[in-house]
């Protein structure tokens, strides 16, 4: 920010000025200095590459001919997701109207601050820093939802979704939510985000129900569509989660800048404890082999966990908080397929299971961060803090579990009578990125189901005629014109041929050749033998084979010529290629179309 000098709204002495003079009390959200700000900024950009670890992840976790559906989802969280929370959800969450109460904020709504507003920066940025952890709600649910959720149905729930956090966001963030007034800790969100998503999975996952033949052999994990992708995901994601949790300081000024740094390495300590549990467990439970979808969600799991008190924690805390989230985590997935909850990223257990460890660990190992009031002087009840904060904690986690379910069942209860929320049966089999968005895989299966559905009379003339993904179809009618016009020239070649043999033979029929040369060499006989040599014979027979020379090479120019006729190359149409067919149309070594 710059001097009031300059006119600059929302500088830091027009900002001071305000706070001094105004009997208003700022919110805490709004109470950002310039370094603070830019931090915040930062952190909001690094956050929202979250999406693509998203992204990745879940489309490496689905079938391959549903990756672009996945990835379409994710864009429409942000879309659509997004601008609702401008619209509404930030307003319900952080609004300042006379009207807020414990439950809901109001106010705020289509957030624009103007010029003359001495908050004007500090809103914006706040606004941002918000959307970020919005948006990463509502995308945590389209993984659990993956491979059978109609696609306009999703585009409903994206939009109306923020009502699902921005609700729960506001009780433990906003100054009006009852749980911020009774004293719950979450820094980052294992609540607020990860838990109301996780548990918004679950609702959406059960009220699908499982993919076509999901369990018909068992429980078992189903092969990655792309494990590579589902790495990269991972890695995205872990990158992500640094701004994600020392974002959460909400600055760097005074005290803010040490325990940033601290909740950044806490949160790999977290992930490493994760990490080594998910490996031990997999090469376990694999014989000896380390599954890659075991080994991503217990990562992530440990960083869900040490979300919500990601400075609170010692070094050794951080490593148990992450090991204990991931064990959770790796016993959980399986239970929830042996209930018939299809989720294939794994996002109820990551996500839900995670998050409620995730409250519930601040209550046992927080720390007292001084001079920061995020505990307001309290510890977790293994520092000897007693049993409030962890009662706190336990409360919270069962407000947002049973908001997060119920909300989403309700809300697709609603989607379910204005669009069905499941795909008919035939288009999941054929995939949501051909049906969906006209995108044809090959070699995935695709042309199976087709001809398996075509004899039960469902209309699928517009999908045959689909393209193949990443073909050219004006490059391929090219190229099959070149390639019927090459058959054309073998054709005249072997007729040409045919006929040149014929011709040769009977040539040779009627050839006459006599050599005569005295044979003094031989023994003696009586009289002498002579063979004559018919020189005029001989030279017409060579005239007669570099005739037939010449002419298979004239035939073969011609042909040439006839194929560049038939595909028709104008000047705008491959330039590169006719001149170069025009340079050595008369070289013999040319042969482009052989």
């Amino acid at each position: 920010m710059t001097s009031t000098d300059n006119g600059t709204a929302g500088s830091s002495e027009n900002y001071n000025s305000f706070s001094r003079n105004s009997s208003y009390v700022i919110p805490g959200i709004y109470e950002l200095e310039i370094e603070d700000t830019n931090w915040v900024l930062t952190s909001s950009f690094i956050i929202f590459t979250m999406q693509t670890g998203f992204g990745m992840l879940e489309s490496g976790c689905v079938s391959v001919k549903n990756e672009v559906n996945i990835m379409m989802k994710n864009i429409i969280d942000v879309v659509l997701g997004g601008f609702t929370y401008w619209m509404f959800g930030y307003g319900m969450s952080f609004g300042r109207g006379a009207f807020s109460n414990p439950f809901i904020a109001l106010g705020d709504f289509l957030i624009d601050p103007g010029v003359d507003d001495p908050l004007m920066g500090q809103i914006f940025a706040a606004f941002l820093f918000q959307l970020s952890f919005s948006t990463t709600a509502t995308t945590i649910v389209s993984g659990a939802m993956a491979e059978r959720c109609n696609f306009k149905a999703y585009c409903l729930f994206s939009f109306f979704n923020t009502l699902v956090y921005c609700i729960p966001a506001g009780w433990v963030w906003g100054e009006h939510g009852f749980l911020y007034n009774m004293g719950v800790v979450d820094i980052a969100g294992s609540g607020p985000v990860h838990l109301i998503g996780g548990a918004s999975a679950f609702a959406s996952a059960a009220m699908l129900g499982p993919r076509l033949g999901r369990y018909a052999n068992g429980i078992g994990s189903l092969p990655l569509g792309n494990p590579v992708n589902a790495c990269m995901g991972l890695f995205v994601l872990w990158w992500g989660w640094l701004a994600f949790n020392s974002g959460s300081t909400y600055g760097v000024s005074g005290s803010k800048w040490i325990y940033s740094a601290r909740a950044a390495v806490m949160t790999m300590l977290a992930s490493f404890g994760g990490g080594f549990w998910a490996v031990m467990y997999s090469l376990f439970r694999n014989e000896g082999r380390v599954d890659i979808f075991d080994l991503i969600n217990g990562i992530l799991g440990s960083l869900v966990s040490v979300t919500a008190g990601c400075y609170l924690y010692h070094a050794w805390e951080a490593i148990l908080v992450g090991f204990i989230g991931s064990f959770v985590v790796s016993f959980v997935t399986p239970m929830f397929d042996r209930m018939g909850v299809d989720d294939p990223v794994g996002a109820s257990s990551v996500h839900g299971i995670g998050g409620i460890w995730g409250v519930i660990a601040v209550g046992l190992f927080a720390d007292d961060p001084k001079p920061l009031k995020t505990t307001s002087g309290r510890t977790g009840l293994f520092k000897g803090g007693g049993w409030e904060l962890f009662g706190i904690q336990c409360l919270a986690a069962l407000c947002l579990l049973t908001w997060g379910v119920l909300s989403t069942f309700i809300l697709l209860w609603v989607i379910n009578k204005i669009v069905p929320i499941r795909m008919d049966p035939n288009e999941e089999l054929l995939g949501a990125d051909l049906m969906e968005h006209r995108i044809n895989h090959t070699s995935i299966g695709i042309s199976r189901a087709l001809s398996a559905l075509a004899p039960i009379k469902v209309d699928l003339k517009e999908m045959m005629n689909v393209p193949k993904i990443g073909r050219n179809p004006g490059h391929d009618s090219c190229i099959q014109e070149i390639r019927d016009a090459h058959y054309q020239n073998n054709n005249d070649w072997s007729s040409y041929d045919k006929n040149s043999s014929k011709a040769s033979i009977r040539r040779n029929q009627k050839r006459k050749t006599s050599f005569s040369f005295p044979t003094s060499f031989l023994p003696k006989r009586k009289g002498s033998r002579t063979i004559s040599f018919d020189n005029h014979a001989f030279e017409e027979e060579r005239a007669s084979i570099q005739s037939g020379i010449g002419a298979r090479r004239a035939v073969k120019l011609s042909a040439r010529e006839n194929a560049l006729n038939s595909v028709n190359l104008r000047d705008s149409f491959l330039p590169s290629l006719s001149s170069r067919i025009d340079k050595k149309k008369n070289d013999s070594n040319f042969a482009w179309i052989d």
